[in-house]
């Protein structure tokens, strides 16, 4: 491929592109915040002037964009991918949104003989640094082979799904399994505290037993260090949960517990805290445990 082109340079884009760049692609990149932009282009990143100029510019576009409406602006309205796109540009959307929206984008790609694939990661800022991103791909094989070599300069685990939007549905349940993860973690933590137990003893002791899991040795020295900053950020999850939430209606699931962590993320948006790390869940248990006793243990 002679170019590649990225749009989308937050958090995790920007650190995607530059593993592209380490690599030896030529890119060209865009975002809609110029400082982002400044911070990215040079040694071999050019500057695009749009989104329908970077679909100009490449034969292939990753979008890593904050949610639904984001994407769909760069790609369907004037000035965005399509505009721009030419037949056999192929569109990788890397950003975390409904699988609906996903497969609407998809077929308005197609008309434009441009194909479309949904690929949102798992990982956070510091696999999206390491490349070492997990990345639920889904769409056709063939233009799933033609990039794969590209998504593993991203990620170490790059898996076909199933069609399109089969990537975001996966997305779905790995972010359903995350925030219930760290909600029950909080709680755990929490308790230990306020029974006078060092939260710290707690997880070494417990993180290699059948409670231990990736989330836990992320999250867990987090919180005990209160090191919000954000790897991921609240309102994002709030936002995976709420596309999980519609998902589940639409084909009539339950979905409770996800359900009550969603409230909960609710509350901590509502309280000026959606920027933070989404670790800090558990402020919102300590908001409604009592203070720490004296040491009982």
């Amino acid at each position: 491929m002679s170019k590649i082109g990225f749009i989308g340079l937050g958090i995790m884009g920007k650190h995607m592109l530059r593993n592209l760049r380490k690599a030896g692609h030529e890119l060209v990149a865009y975002d809609i915040v110029p400082a982002s932009l400044d911070a990215i282009v040079g040694d071999g990143i050019e500057r695009g002037t749009s989104c329908e100029d970077v679909a100009r510019r490449a034969d292939v576009v990753f979008t890593m964009l904050p949610d639904g409406p984001e994407v769909e602006q760069a790609v369907l309205e004037p000035g965005g991918i399509l505009q721009g796109a030419h037949p056999g540009l192929v569109l990788v959307d890397m950003s975390s949104i409904s699988p609906v929206v996903s497969q609407k984008i998809a077929a308005a790609c197609a008309a434009k003989s441009v194909a479309f694939m949904d690929a949102p990661v798992s990982g956070g800022e510091p696999k999206a640094l390491d490349a070492t991103l997990a990345i639920m791909v889904g769409g056709d094989k063939a233009t799933f082979e033609k990039v794969t070599p590209l998504l593993q300069l991203m990620g170490s685990s790059v898996t076909l799904t199933g069609g399109v939007g089969a990537g975001n549905v996966t997305k779905l349940a790995n972010q359903i399994i995350v925030a219930c993860n760290i909600a029950a973690m909080s709680e755990a933590l929490v308790l230990a505290d306020r029974c006078g137990v060092d939260s710290e003893v707690v997880f070494n002791a417990i993180k290699g037993g059948l409670a231990g899991s990736a989330v836990l040795n992320a999250k867990a020295p987090m919180v005990i260090a209160r090191n919000f900053k954000p790897g991921f950020r609240i309102r994002l999850h709030q936002k995976d949960l709420r596309n999980a939430l519609l998902t589940a209606e639409s084909r009539k699931v339950a979905l409770p517990l996800t359900s009550l962590v969603q409230q909960m993320l609710i509350a901590l948006v509502n309280q000026g805290s959606g920027d933070l790390d989404h670790s800090a869940i558990v402020t919102f248990i300590e908001e409604m445990a009592a203070k720490s006793p004296a040491k009982e243990y």
